[in-house]
């Protein structure tokens, strides 16, 4: 199979030594429950260098990786440990400066300023956990079952549970008020449970939905709050107000939460990937942490590079030891869904599966550089997609993750390819 060198063309991106840093984004449209004077708004960008919209986070997997982004700092995974059941969720502190992984058997493993108050890993449970909460002041955080069961540690109260009833659909997800006096509990079909200071406001409970709900996020004075689907879609209650939805966007990969603005006056609608889609006035999110289970052939793609960082960056290399920038692309592909495209960046640019513009870009896609942005021979530089602004790449001397815009948009081609 040929090489890079061997079509004469240089990577000369690829020999450049880069300084990491990282960042995230995108668009869509909605649906408005529970306020008669709620109206759509257009998701409002945080623009990056690229036009991408951009952000921080952590990105973590069943088996206790986690990979950080932006000014995420590096604290730590549960990967090389054995663990007896895979993480199912993390949840970051307030401050932006710990985590905590939860396993499915409700072990809880802690990182950066998050405390260990408890775990029920020695317990034997009815169900597995699927999330956790942490109290307002970070003591403490409740654990919470797909039956409802709940189970609080340090300073978390007890307020109640649906461990004794028989629910139409699972919990998925739990919200404390925000004085911590109080959760909420919401099932796939958006059924929701109050408990203590927390007052029930509407559900989507009798509704048909599209997909499943997959979380939620009270207002700032817990007078109501959002629910979001998988597919991004918005249902508001009490004084939450809809602000735009991303169900019908261009994304592949499924939502996971949404995210109340430090003013109230927005929200996030955040994929597993870290990608963000801004609502009102939004601004920028604050440092989230996210599952990232693979969905898509271009999930899987993204886990194998990831899994390669660090390694050297070796000319016309195409793995184990090392790789070059196309060496990765396709070793990404062949590796995660058996998916084959040519070997170097020019053809991979030219055939590799189907064009995608740059604002549609999912977790897998490639994106590509070259000297003329009409001219496909001219392409030198192939790098993997994550999610928002974020790329895998082998360039400078290793695998590493970087941003899409971080050195101008100048080279940057105007479409990536989705193989």
């Amino acid at each position: 199979m040929p090489t890079e060198e061997s079509h004469g063309r240089a990577a000369r991106l690829c020999l450049r030594i880069l300084a990491a840093g990282l960042t995230l984004g995108a668009l869509a449209c909605g649906i408005s429950i529970g306020s008669s004077t709620a109206s759509p708004a257009g998701a409002q960008s945080v623009s990056s260098s690229t036009g991408i919209p951009s952000d921080n986070y952590w990105l973590a997997d069943a088996q206790g990786a986690v990979w950080n982004f932006g000014d995420a700092p590096s604290l730590g995974s549960a990967a090389s440990l054995p663990l007896n059941h895979p993480i199912v969720t993390i949840t970051a502190t307030k401050d932006d400066s710990g985590y905590w992984l939860v396993a499915s058997d409700g072990g809880v493993f802690s990182y950066g300023d998050a405390s260990f108050y408890g775990s029920t890993g020695a317990i034997t449970l009815n169900k597995p956990i699927v999330g956790m909460a942490a109290t307002p002041d970070g003591k403490g955080y409740w654990l919470v079952a797909s039956d409802g069961g709940i189970f609080s540690y340090g300073d978390a109260t007890f307020y109640g549970s649906t461990g004794s009833i028989a629910l139409n659909q699972p919990i998925v997800g739990m919200a404390p008020t925000p004085d911590g006096k109080g959760y909420w509990l919401v099932a796939s079909d958006g059924g929701i449970f109050s408990f203590g200071d927390a007052a029930f406001y509407g559900s989507t409970g009798s509704i048909h939905l599209d997909q499943p709900i997959v979380g939620m996020a009270p207002t700032h004075d817990g007078k109501g709050y959002w629910l979001v689907a998988s597919d991004g879609g918005i249902f508001n209650y009490g004084d939450a107000a809809f602000d735009g939805s991303a169900a019908g966007g261009p994304a592949l990969d499924p939502a996971e939460r949404v995210v109340a603005s430090p003013s109230g006056q927005g929200y996030w609608v955040e994929d597993q990937n870290g990608t963000a889609y801004p609502f009102g006035v939004a601004g920028s999110p604050p440092t989230e942490a996210l599952m990232f289970t693979p969905v898509t052939p271009g999930d899987r793609a993204v886990l194998f590079a990831f899994a390669q960082l660090g390694k050297p960056y070796i000319w016309g290399g195409n793995g184990p030891v090392g790789y070059d920038c196309s060496g990765l692309a396709l070793a990404s592909w062949e590796n995660g869904d058996n998916v084959g495209f040519a070997r170097v960046s020019d053809d991979q640019y030219e055939t590799a599966g189907q064009p995608v513009a740059l604002s549609s870009l999912s977790a897998g896609d490639l994106v590509f550089w070259g000297s003329s942005q009409t001219d496909w021979t001219s392409v030198y530089h192939t790098a993997i997609y994550v999610g928002g602004d974020q790329i895998v790449e082998a360039t400078g001397d290793h695998v590493q993750l970087n941003t899409l815009g971080q050195w101008g948009t100048g080279d940057l081609m105007p479409n990536g390819r989705r193989p």
